[in-house]
């Protein structure tokens, strides 16, 4: 018989058995983790129970041979799935791929420890069996030797490497693995082998209940797996077998006193599987009622992740103001999570930061949230709890403060961008499940909340620009009144040396017009040519300074035009008539056709037309060749006067035709003919000639000749304008 100790070890390894099979329903901190750990809870509950048969000598040897057999190959396929459960959970990439391309192999070893070629038999010794090792027991063992080198190395680089909770969990298991597989290498094999007693064997199997109880204490402390979820998942089917048991027995019982009286032999088949097929209608009823009934108890606070996913997300692109986004956000979760108070903590820019959440909130303090940032830095977890017995005591403290239970740090590529700080939950306290939607759910918050601080940042750019283009207006209106004022002023000093100039050179010309007409006397021919050069110049300094004194009148609104009947041939004729002279000193020819019929007399100033006249043929003897003909023509078009010079002087290059009549333009080739020239005149005569209802005429082609010239209605009464209309 078992000895009340096997007895114990085989019931603790069972209930530990049950309780990993029902943890591996819930999928688990990672799958393929959870499905090691229950293959290993399998296999330790297989090597206890074989362990104990193999050491029972009131059984067979043949009982016992085999119970020897099963020892060897489950001790071996649970230190290979130790191995793999370690790589796995610590994350270390040179152990993962050694332990993926060994393991193969070891299995291998495994299937033949249940071989003669590892157990060639056994014999007894006391009150045990000894084994008699086959010829692979010595690669047995060093494959042992070199699995249990694989943890240790997995171990100690994944202790340096991880942080957080899953350094925690890591830590109670590399202390479960550091206690129990030296007990058991040393108990189960190295004594027997070294000094040929057995006996050890049979308590040697024991430690590694402590394996399995390390890994169950990081389900309880540190949230391997959701327990409450098995937990609940077992009162369910308890209660569901439990109901079935009781139907089945009950339909069983009555129905057999009922309807087979006196004959239960025969009632047995036909009524259990009536029964049977009863409690298979039953079945699913009476566990909807036990899911019910537990998650009232157990999960009264419960939601649906993928409806809270769903709603979070139409929630999180609903909007992009911050701090709207932010409160909503926290609001949501809390509410949820079932929290006392719930706010987001987030960096904003230039050292400051935005708060935001449930109305009842604390405020956690900058100088806070940068201890935060330090601690989260050194860690590296993805949740702070307040709870958790590693967390360091400053943390802890801090959180105690301000009555927070979970802190959820906001990490993106650059460091922290904040947290999402959770109050202490309204109930029973949160579970794993919570924390794995909140790290669910903190890179669509760190998107959103970057999105909003973008947007936001464009507008507060807006509004700097904004700002900065006010100002600048500002500044240029200020600018733009300046130059008005500097350029009243320049309008006013020209008019005022206009004035102060036209006075003594009109005493010149007259001076000048009264010698060469004799009235001073006989003059020679020579003196008259020097005299006639000193009138023409100084008749045109007159006309420079009369379109000065225009140009400042039309800036100020002095320029009126007056009109009057004028015969404009008789104009014509005078004008050109005036300019012979200075044609004649260019060695220029002017042609004039005027009709010899009498043209009509318009309305028009005389005046300002005879000085456009005049300027147009001046023009023409200026930027003329020597011995060329300038013709001036005036003749009617219809209801309209034309007025045409043309020239065959240096033209207006194509590129600078379309500014001609701006003001103080003057093209690059005409001031290279005459530097002296001021750009007023063709400006002026546009402004005049528009002012009378008329159209320029202008053609030109550079080196060829041009033709100035204006067309004036009739009857300008119908089209005139004042000047400073134009």
């Amino acid at each position: 018989m078992l000895s009340v100790y096997a007895i114990i070890d085989v019931i603790i390894v069972g209930l530990l058995t049950v309780l990993a099979v029902l943890v591996s329903l819930r999928g688990g901190y990672k799958q393929y983790v959870n499905r090691l750990f229950v293959v290993l809870a399998i296999m330790v509950a297989v090597w206890i129970p074989s362990n104990h048969i193999a050491n029972n000598v009131d059984l067979s040897v043949g009982v016992a041979l085999v119970a020897n057999y099963l020892v060897f190959a489950s001790a071996f396929g649970a230190m290979i799935l130790v191995m793999n459960f370690v790589s796995e959970l610590a994350s270390v990439s040179l152990s993962r791929k050694f332990t993926k391309f060994m393991t193969p192999f070891l299995w291998i070893i495994a299937l033949l420890a249940a071989t003669p070629l590892t157990v060639a038999g056994i014999e007894q010794q006391g009150n045990v069996y000894a084994v008699i090792f086959g010829p692979l027991i010595l690669l047995y063992g060093a494959a042992l030797l070199m699995m249990m080198g694989i943890v240790f190395y997995t171990l100690i680089i994944g202790l340096r490497k991880l942080k957080g909770a899953a350094l925690n969990q890591l830590q109670v298991i590399a202390l479960s693995l550091m206690v129990s597989l030296p007990l058991v290498v040393t108990m189960q094999f190295i004594l027997p082998s070294l000094t040929g007693i057995f006996a050890f064997t049979e308590f040697g199997v024991s430690p590694v209940l402590l394996l399995v109880i390390g890994i169950y204490y990081s389900v309880i402390r540190h949230r391997l797996f959701d327990l409450r979820f098995v937990v609940v998942r077992s009162l369910v089917y308890i209660g569901v077998l439990a109901t079935l048991s009781v139907l089945y027995y009950g339909i069983a019982y009555a129905a057999s006193r009922i309807l087979f009286t006196g004959s239960g032999e025969t009632a047995v088949s036909p009524i259990n599987t009536f029964a049977a097929l009863l409690l298979a209608f039953f079945f699913q009823p009476v566990k909807s009622f036990f899911d019910k009934i537990t998650n009232k108890f157990f999960y009264r606070d419960n939601y649906k992740t993928d409806v809270l996913y769903a709603e979070m997300s139409r929630l999180l692109a609903s909007t992009t103001d911050l701090r709207g986004l932010l409160e909503r956000a926290a609001v949501k979760l809390a509410s949820t999570l079932k929290s006392e108070q719930g706010y987001f903590f987030v960096y904003h820019s230039a050292g400051h930061y935005l708060s935001s959440g449930t109305k009842n909130r604390t405020y956690l303090a900058i100088e806070d949230a940068r201890r935060l940032e330090v601690y989260v830095e050194e860690r590296g977890d993805a949740v702070i709890l307040g709870d958790e017995p590693e967390i360091d005591t400053a943390i802890k403290r801090m959180m105690t403060s301000y009555r927070l239970a979970i802190i959820l740090p906001l990490r993106h590529s650059g460091g922290v961008l904040g947290y999402l700080c959770l109050g202490e939950h309204k109930g029973a306290g949160y579970v794993s499940r919570d924390v794995r939607v909140l790290e669910t759910l903190s890179d669509e918050l760190i998107v959103a909340i970057q999105n909003a601080l973008s947007v936001q940042e464009v507008k507060e750019i807006n509004a700097t620009l904004q700002q900065r283009i006010d100002v600048a207006t500002k500044e240029l209106r200020s600018s733009n009144a300046q130059l008005r004022h500097i350029d009243e002023v320049k309008d006013e000093f020209i008019s005022m040396a206009s004035h102060q100039l036209r006075t003594p050179l009109t005493s010149i010309k007259g001076y000048l017009s009264m010698v060469l007409e004799g009235d001073m006397g006989n003059v020679t021919p020579q003196q008259e040519t020097v005299l006639k050069e000193a009138f023409n110049s100084s008749e045109r300094m007159v006309r420079l300074i009369s379109d000065f004194l225009n140009v400042s009148r039309l800036q100020t609104g002095k320029f009126l035009v007056e009109y009057h009947p004028t015969d404009l041939g008789s104009v014509v004729e005078q004008e050109t008539n005036s300019l012979r002279l200075i044609a004649e000193a260019h060695n220029i020819k002017l042609s004039v056709k005027v009709p010899k019929k009498t043209l009509p007399i318009i309305e028009l100033d005389e005046a300002k037309v005879r000085q456009v006249i005049m300027n147009f043929i001046d023009n023409a003897i200026y930027y003329s060749r020597p011995e060329t003909t300038i013709t001036v023509s005036l003749e009617q078009i219809d209801d309209e006067l034309a007025f045409v010079v043309a020239d065959t002087g240096i033209g207006v290059p194509v590129e600078e035709q379309a500014k001609l009549f701006h003001k103080f333009f003057r093209a690059t080739n005409a001031r290279k003919q005459r530097p002296d020239g001021t750009g007023v005149g063709l400006f002026l005569a546009k402004k005049v000639i528009t002012a009378h209802g008329g159209k320029m005429i202008f053609s030109s082609t550079e080196g060829k000749g041009s033709k100035f010239g204006f067309r004036i209605p009739v009857d300008t009464s119908k089209k005139r304008t004042q000047i400073n209309e134009a």
